[in-house]
């Protein structure tokens, strides 16, 4: 099949449009979003795309955990469909770019070949993926987790948010859940277009990063016991400090991540001590350690280290110690012929690119064990993402956009 034309481009003003649009639904407070999954806002946003959906001529499916389809016809009813997507859902303090680029890029290239009339082989369906965050129910990537096979839909349904409210409750109770058995789409391929949510491709001047793999990550949820004592009357020598493990701990992730350097990461972020009185010495310290690396060995090698090294601090200072896996995915490695056209229409259409290796994770890395998968990654300034002052360009978006559509058409094949 001939390659698409390299002036066939989307409409980059429609799509800068789009996305402002939906970014009126669930505003935060400093100019971006707060549209978590399952809320009031949520079930606003996904209603605001069936819309948009629908009046381009799409029907929308709908599965058991809200994960929204809307497909647009091939002229080969046997075919296996194309996908694309990513996520409407926001941190709670998130931006107006992150995962949205993905679902509203994807609307964008089904509303152009409507414009010229050009008609695909393959069907194509754009997908918006429910809770990919994570932030209120964790793990992140639930709903594509089911999907893929990782997560029992038992389990999923069952996660509950800082309130105790379940995944299940609230997906019933904003009216999004379907008749559709999770995972029982099958996928010809999914291409996921998403900011870089790091500095890279801005800091080199390139248009696209084209994904090559996505890094594995270790979640490790360490709690550690101590005694709560009065500050100012416990001696020193006596203290059975938490907090003061905690800190020990956190030292040891950062040098653990710089003794695995390249390709290797690491950081405690959550972090909570009890109970968190300015006069009393911790009895008690709970906090997440996050390492990630595309090299499983790394990987794996951090997350041994560290279980030994805590320990041993944790014996030093007479704290016990549990370390809790809390969230684990694999080093992904994205398939040569989605990648391949990724690479390809990004030369085709003259967009300065690079190879990248994902630094977060994504829907794409879950769906990546059922169907061949491949990201396209455009760039945002500073590499600020998870936060409400993330931005982008226009032309970033618009690149990121092309790109997806030429790798599209280039897979789900333009109807003779």
């Amino acid at each position: 099949m001939a390659a698409p034309g390299e002036n066939l481009r989307i409409d980059g003003d429609r799509l800068w449009d789009t996305l402002m649009e939906m970014a009126k639904i669930g505003p935060g407070v400093a100019g971006g979003n707060n549209r978590q999954t399952l809320t009031d806002a949520d079930a606003e946003g996904r209603a605001l795309f069936r819309r948009w959906c629908e009046a381009a001529g799409c029907t929308m499916g709908l599965d058991g955990l809200g994960n929204m389809f809307a497909e647009r016809a091939g002229t080969d009813p046997d075919a296996l469909p194309v996908y694309v997507g990513s996520h409407l859902d926001t941190q709670p303090t998130g931006g107006k770019y992150d995962g949205v680029l993905g679902v509203l890029g994807g609307l964008e290239i089904l509303r152009t070949l409507d414009d010229l009339g050009i008609r695909t082989r393959r069907p194509i369906v754009v997908t918006n993926w429910t809770n990919e965050e994570g932030t209120r129910f964790a793990p992140a990537m639930l709903a594509s987790g089911v999907f893929a096979g990782v997560h029992a839909q038992d389990w999923a349904e069952d996660r509950t948010d800082a309130d105790g409210k379940r995944f299940g409750d609230e997906l019933d109770r904003i009216g999004w859940r379907g008749d559709e058995a999770v995972g029982a789409r099958k996928m010809h391929a999914f291409f996921e277009l998403h900011i870089e949510q790091g500095p890279i491709l801005e800091a080199e001047g390139k248009d696209i990063g084209v994904v090559t793999h996505g890094q594995g990550l270790w979640w490790l949820q360490v709690t550690l016991t101590g005694k709560d004592a009065h500050t100012g009357s416990t001696p020193m020598e006596m203290r059975v400090n938490a907090g003061l493990g905690m800190a020990r701990v956190t030292e040891a992730v950062h040098r653990i991540a710089m003794d695995h350097l390249p390709n290797a990461v690491g950081a405690v972020g959550q972090a909570n001590v009890y109970p968190n009185s300015r006069n009393v010495i911790p009895g008690k310290a709970v906090f997440t350690v996050d390492f990630r690396s595309p090299d499983l060995d790394k990987l794996n090698s951090m997350r041994a280290r560290l279980e030994t090294e805590a320990a041993d601090i944790a014996m030093d200072l007479g704290l016990g110690i549990e370390i809790e896996p809390v969230g684990h995915f694999d080093p992904v490695t994205f398939d040569e012929t989605c990648v391949g056209a990724v690479r390809a229409a990004a030369e085709r259409l003259g967009y300065s690119h690079r190879d990248i290796v994902s630094g977060a994770g994504h829907d794409a890395c879950w769906i990546n064990q059922v169907a061949p998968t491949a990201m396209i990654m455009c760039p945002c300034v500073d590499g600020l993402s998870h936060n409400e002052a993330e931005e982008i360009t226009r032309d970033w978006a618009k690149a990121g956009a092309d790109v997806l559509l030429h790798a599209v058409l280039e897979t789900a094949e333009i109807a003779e």
